[in-house]
Parts: C-alpha cells; structure tokens; sequence
C-alpha cells in the first residue's frame, strides 16, 4: 500500500528484525489478515466503499484496538489519505478512495489495509468478487493471486530481488496480461514503508540479495490491457490508462533461514494455490 518504484537500496540501508521484532510482526500482520476476513461477509452489492471503510475503521479501533496507517497518511507530495483503508474496483489500479459509489454485481475490489500494533505494521491485501465476475476478471484475479505466490515461493537466503520479480512477471504476461511498473513492494516494520523496494518484474540473479530477517511486501498489480496507467485529480487513486480491468494481492513476507514465513495469513483468508 503506497508504493512507488524507488531507486534501487543498498544493502546496509535494510533493517533486519529480531526474534522479538518478528513476533511483534506477527501478530500485526494477523489482525490485518483478520481485519479482511471481517470485511468479506459485507462485501455485497450495494454497498458503498465509504460504507466499508466506516465498518473497517470501527473494528480496527474498537476491536482489534490497533490504529489504522492509512489514515491521514501523507508522504513527501501527497496531501493527507483521507480514508483507512483502500478500495480499488474494476480498472483502479491501486489507491481507491472510499467513497459514495455502490458496488454492483459482477465488479472486482482490492481491498488493502495497514494496521498498526504496538508499532508494528501489518499490510496486506485481497481481491473480492461481487456477485458473478466476468471470465475475464476471474482469470486476472486468479492469475494474481498465483503469480503472488509465485514470487513468494521464490523467497530464500541467497536469492535475488530480481528473481521475485521475473518469476511474476513471466506467469503474468505468460497469460497475456501485463504488470505494472511503476508500484512495488516495499520493506515494512516500525515504519510503513522501509528498504527493500520490491518490484514486480525483473531479470533473475539481479538485485538485493535475501537475507533472513529481512521483512517486505509483495503486491503484483496485473492489468488485463495494457501496462500504462494515470493518476486521478484527486491525487491518490491510480487507473488504467486504456480502463482495462486491474487486481491487485499483497502480503507481508519474513525471509526464514531455510526459507520464508508469510505473516498475512489467517484462518478466513484464501489458501495459497498449489505448488
């Protein structure tokens, strides 16, 4: 969530997190996970997106007792997010504001959030159907999520950013839709937005070289026409350039010494595809 392609970081400049760290982590990542699971039953058509984030707000503050970082969110440039959370329907790409406009059956929404738990962030993202989708939006939906776990699996010591990126990039235009370019991942911890920037396309061997401790997102955003996309007046919201459909996944990742640890996870969310 609010994520540009950054020059490159260097290794010294990725904060890598301790056992105690990660288990702070942890339990940020699942309320954020959960925080998705309670949104789903409301996600019907005819609901507003303002609607959804007035539900969102009050159950991360009045239930999970954590604090939204979206809200009044404002980086270098940006005047403040006005919202906490994000809802990205149809040919949004990414950045949707919440507002008065019903959805309706057969729309995609992305819905991302980012939770703050004793100062720990958990972020993560899912798509929802409304209603029947389209062919089309099921297969970019679906084609998402696996190149998400594609990139995923790809997660060990050793390995590259760059494989992560080119193991995406090759399963999305392999179905022939397209990935953006100009948002990534991004480390994540005390600070919403840390190094690594993690893009979503990429030559293998190339990049940052993993290493355990390290925590980041991954978050391909997959367009069904062409890869272009544009900024909207308000100064948030991203939409395709040709309005073709967009789906976005996220999750928060832990490099692992033998491995990776998704800390986005939880009992109500979609289960990964198989290997």
């Amino acid at each position: 969530m609010f994520k540009s392609a950054l020059p490159d970081a260097t290794p010294m400049s990725v904060q890598l997190k301790s056992q105690e760290d990660i288990a702070g982590m942890r339990v940020a990542g699942r309320l954020a996970a959960e925080l998705l699971d309670f949104l789903e039953p409301h996600v019907q058509p005819g609901i507003t997106t303002g609607e959804l984030d007035r539900i969102a707000h009050d159950h991360q503050v009045n239930v999970q007792h954590v604090v939204p970082a979206t809200l009044n969110y404002a980086p270098p440039g940006h005047r403040p997010y006005p919202a906490s959370i994000c809802t990205s329907v149809n040919h949004v790409v990414c950045h949707g504001i919440p507002g008065d406009k019903k959805l309706k059956a057969g729309d995609i929404v992305n819905i991302d959030v980012t939770v703050i738990k004793d100062g720990w962030h958990g972020d993560t993202s899912r798509m929802f159907y409304l209603g029947t989708p389209s062919i089309q939006a099921r297969r970019l939906v679906e084609t998402t999520f696996e190149a998400m776990w594609r990139g995923i699996r790809a997660v060990k010591p050793g390995a590259r950013l760059g494989d992560i990126g080119h193991t995406i990039q090759e399963f999305a235009e392999g179905h022939h839709f397209t990935v953006v370019r100009e948002f990534c991942g991004h480390g994540i911890g005390r600070q919403f937005h840390e190094e690594p920037q993690v893009v979503h396309y990429g030559r293998p061997g190339t990049g940052m070289q993993l290493q355990p401790g390290m925590i980041f997102t991954i978050e391909p955003m997959i367009n069904a026409g062409r890869a272009a996309i544009r900024a909207l007046a308000d100064g948030w919201t991203i939409v395709t350039a040709d309005h073709s459909l967009s789906a976005q996944w996220e999750h928060t990742v832990l490099v692992t010494p033998d491995g990776y640890e998704v800390l986005t996870v939880s009992e109500g969310g979609p289960k990964p595809p198989a290997p």
